[in-house]
């Protein structure tokens, strides 16, 4: 990755975090709930917080997956989309040193008629 004077210096991943939660269109994907996998991928100039070693000049993950699992676990979505959405939006709000954010949902054997290992839905939120 080049770095400049007006580019980011580093990404921040949290990968594969899994939960159970309680998302579909249907009633019984509700009722039941299922797997999710989420990944967050975090453009962040991080160049000051290497050199210093000071958490408050990064993105902190801990309390971005606290964000998520909030999200996952704490509302019903009919929809995916909307899950990676809220989740991206919720994390550039929070994490202002954050320029962009890429979130991944997956759901894991999604009913969808036959076999399937996942549906995936992916957001992009850049702060303005």
């Amino acid at each position: 990755m080049s770095s400049g004077p007006d580019k980011p210096a580093g990404i921040v991943r949290l990968c594969n975090a899994t939960f159970f939660a309680r998302h579909g269109v249907s009633k019984e994907e509700r009722l039941i709930g299922g797997r999710f996998e989420v990944d967050v991928t975090m453009q962040v100039d991080f160049r000051e917080a290497a050199a210093t070693d000071d958490l408050t000049k990064t993105v902190d993950y801990e309390s971005v997956y606290a964000t998520v699992r909030g999200i996952i676990e704490g509302s019903s979505y009919r929809l995916i989309e909307r899950l990676a959405h809220d989740i991206a939006q919720a994390i550039l709000d929070q994490q202002t040193l954050a320029l962009s954010v890429d979130v991944s949902v997956r759901k894991i054997n999604p009913p969808v008629g036959g076999p399937c290992a996942y549906a995936e839905a992916l957001y992009n939120a850049v702060r303005s």
